[in-house]
């Protein structure tokens, strides 16, 4: 395969996996403000698609096992609590929560409150030196903050319960999703399919979010129908025998778009970055917003509509300055190449392309790669094996890294 049909490959590959998340996203978010008015329990339907998206992962492994002859991996349970519990138990929370705040608030308050998302990856980036502290970050944080603030400000349709739930759910889903592109794209991660950190990482999330489903959902839903007549219930809290067939249809419908959204996720994580998730965000977050307005009801004043402006320049900006520090990285790593000695150009040519793609070097390199987007693009995505052409990358579907 030459460039440019490398090239031509991995930007059609990236669009694809970008509209593939849309779809489920958008769909998803909309199908479960719909349900979750019909039954008020989200942690509960939460709960079940975390069961069920563990069994699918499950008989895919077992499927992919039986064709192959090759057994996916397995972690051991030391190596599970140490890497898997703690981005499991944040993306749980940040689901339940994101689910829960559907109960108060308009799919705009929630999707504008959930963008900020980007504010706690920035923070969680400087707590733990991945990104530099600099004026420009003050700038991005401030647009996003105001432009939030004016989103909200007399909103006909703000509930500050929600409201407060959706903005945990926005900092708990910034330290999911940089604790997952760390484990998914280290040179050492084993994890770097999303079957297999789906598989792994479910059994964390129901721990989680199962305590919360049962302290204020279950044990109050079992406590109110004891002390209430059978006739006397609410047929929209509590399904008859004759709905439960109706209700688990439409849990399996959204376990199945709530798999198929998350796959699409670690899918896109893992063949660019955090950082093009969130470029792919904000229009996904535009898209939305209009559907919401348009379609759904949801109200927008003027002044709301100038903080959403304002919130969109503070991400477009930081992504923009994302991209151009990519390429810095890159033109400076390329000049150092003129000072290596002829008989040492194979050798370091492979070290920085490696350092580049983060799957070479030493652990540092690896880090940076949670807030860049050029170098996966410019690359090719993942490391190839020196003793092997063949990019396993290139398999979408099993084989993300040969196992």
């Amino acid at each position: 395969m030459s460039h440019w049909e490398r090239q031509f490959f991995i930007i059609t590959r990236t669009i694809g996996l970008i509209l593939i998340y849309y779809s489920f996203s958008i769909g998803i978010t909309f199908y479960q403000k719909w349900f979750i008015k019909r039954f008020h329990y989200p942690l509960i339907i939460v709960v079940c698609h975390l069961i069920i998206k563990f069994l699918l992962a499950s008989l895919f492994r077992l499927i992919y096992r039986q064709t192959t002859g090759i057994t996916r991996i397995t972690l051991h349970w030391k190596d599970n609590v140490r890497r898997i519990s703690l981005p499991g138990i944040a993306s749980a929370l940040d689901i339940g929560f994101s689910n829960w705040s559907f109960e108060f608030i308009t799919i705009s308050l929630y999707t504008m409150t959930k963008s900020t998302c980007i504010i706690f990856i920035l923070a969680f980036a400087l707590l733990l030196d991945l990104e530099k502290k600099r004026l420009s970050l003050i700038v991005i944080v401030s647009l996003i903050s105001i432009g939030l603030f004016m989103f909200t400000y007399k909103s006909t349709q703000f509930q500050l319960n929600g409201f407060l739930l959706v903005l945990s759910a926005s900092m708990l889903s910034g330290l999911r999703w940089t604790l997952s592109q760390k484990l998914m794209q280290r040179k050492e991660s084993s994890l770097s399919h999303p079957i297999d950190m789906m598989y792994h990482i479910q059994p964390w999330m129901i721990i989680g979010l199962l305590p919360l489903a049962l302290i204020f959902e279950l044990l109050p839903a079992i406590h109110y129908i004891n002390h209430h007549h059978p006739v006397t219930l609410n047929k929209n809290d509590f399904p008859t025998l004759e709905m439960i067939p109706d209700f688990w249809h439409l849990i399996m419908i959204g376990s199945f778009l709530a798999f198929l959204m998350e796959f699409s996720e670690y899918l896109l994580l893992t063949y660019t970055s955090s950082l093009t998730l969130s470029m792919a965000g904000i229009f996904k977050e535009i898209f939305t917003l209009y559907l919401a307005v348009n379609f759904n009801g949801d109200q927008m004043s003027l002044t709301n509509f100038i903080g959403l402006i304002i919130c969109l320049m503070g991400i477009i900006i930081h992504v923009m300055l994302k991209v151009m520090d990519s390429y810095s990285a890159i033109d400076s790593s390329l000049k150092n190449t003129l000072f290596i000695n002829k008989d040492d150009k194979s050798i370091e040519s492979k070290r920085l392309l490696g350092g580049i793609n983060g799957g070479g070097g030493d652990d540092n390199n690896s880090d940076i790669i949670h807030f860049d987007i050029v170098p996966k693009i410019a690359c090719g995505g993942n490391k190839k094996n020196n003793n092997n052409n063949n990019d396993s990358s290139d398999n979408l579907i099993f084989g993300a890294k040969s196992i």
